[in-house]
């Protein structure tokens, strides 16, 4: 694993400030890319470079064109993987800032749908009933189910029962 591939772990794991905390930086370019916010959206090389060959495969133009109905420009995905090795191989900051704003702006077209959703009303709280008990018929249902069989037997509280089908005989 990389110092990239570690970093975006561990500030994605542990918030984005762990690993700049555990580390010192130590030159020029390095202090930089310590205090470069936003440098936890950097994905390692490899998965800009799976996303190019994904996007340039003929199974990923087939489902472009069922999806879009038409093939998707796939250079973004080129240029980030390049602007990542600039980044990873020579602490180019000027590539590191534009894989940032390219990650920020996939992430809000991404997420656009959700803010500009108009038909669900986004609660502030559960609704009241959220924990009353179910209804009569259903819950005559899940006495018999099978989640509440094995549920029952792996508390204890019904001793373990053999199913047949778990059997295979081969004659």
């Amino acid at each position: 694993m990389t110092l990239l591939e570690v970093t975006w772990f561990c500030r994605f794991f542990y918030g984005a400030n762990f690993f700049l905390n555990m580390t010192e930086a130590s030159g020029k370019n390095e202090e930089k890319e310590s205090k470069m916010e936003d440098q936890w959206m950097i994905r390692p090389c490899r998965v800009y470079d799976n996303e190019y060959k994904e996007c340039t495969s003929i199974r990923g133009r087939f489902h472009q064109y069922f999806i879009f109905g038409k093939t998707v420009d796939c250079i973004p995905w080129k240029r980030d993987y390049d602007n990542c090795c600039r980044w990873q191989d020579n602490k180019d900051i000027k590539s590191a800032g534009e894989l940032i704003e390219s990650e920020k702006l996939r992430r809000k077209e991404r997420l656009t749908p959700h803010y500009t959703n108009d038909v669900w009303k986004r609660r502030k709280s559960p609704p009241d009933n959220w924990n009353c008990p179910l209804p009569e018929d259903i819950q005559k249902e899940y006495e018999t189910s099978y989640l509440n069989i094995k549920s029952k037997e792996m508390k204890g509280e019904i001793p373990p029962q053999m199913d047949p089908s778990e059997f295979c005989v081969l004659m």
